[in-house]
């Protein structure tokens, strides 16, 4: 399975998130999955890289040819896909993915997320998504999500196309084994007849 990991690429995170991501690395690596990354080499994009590769696993790295900077891309990848722009790395990166998973990170990481997520809820594909909630991270972002459907902007289906894990291997056993549904589209999307 090729498994799409978004995630941060700061490197002045807490160690506790890095060791986290890493070990998700490890993981996927350990039971036969591929990784498909923003081929960055530092923050959470580095360590889910590093932990594929300390076990010899697949990775696949796409990223804009605008981010061709000394240090920044992970050195190991064994395939390099370079694009014209972000909005391409997006596609690239969905087409060629079985799963997503959401890691820790900031704006770039969210809008990953959430592009694949509207598009499931608009059934443009049926992939299993996760959130890896290191630490308690996600916490508000799930509260605020949840306001959301409390407050009538969204369905309550809409949270059911995502899962939320703290343990790396219980939510690759519901990557692996979540079974491709398309959601009652008139429900989530708030279409009236």
């Amino acid at each position: 399975m090729n498994i799409c990991v978004y995630g941060a690429s700061s490197n002045e995170l807490d160690t506790s998130f890095v060791t986290a991501v890493e070990a998700l690395g490890h993981r996927m690596a350990q039971r036969g999955h591929n990784l498909i990354f923003g081929a960055g080499g530092r923050g959470m994009m580095g360590a889910a890289a590093r932990g594929v590769h300390a076990e010899g696993g697949r990775i696949i790295g796409v990223v804009p040819r605008f981010f061709n900077v000394d240090g920044i891309l992970f050195e190991h990848c064994d395939e390099m896909i370079r694009t014209d722009t972000m909005r391409e790395r997006k596609q690239i990166m969905e087409d060629r993915s079985d799963a997503f998973v959401m890691a820790p990170g900031g704006v770039g990481t969210f809008d990953e997320f959430f592009e694949i997520l509207t598009l499931r809820q608009l059934g443009r594909h049926t992939k299993p998504l996760a959130i890896l909630n290191v630490n308690g991270y996600y916490d508000t972002l799930l509260a605020f999500l949840r306001e959301g459907v409390e407050k009538r902007f969204m369905k309550a289906g809409t949270l059911e196309l995502f899962a939320v894990f703290t343990d790396v291997d219980e939510m690759l056993d519901y990557l692996e084994t979540t079974k491709p549904t398309l959601q009652d589209l008139t429900e989530l999307k708030n279409i009236t007849k």
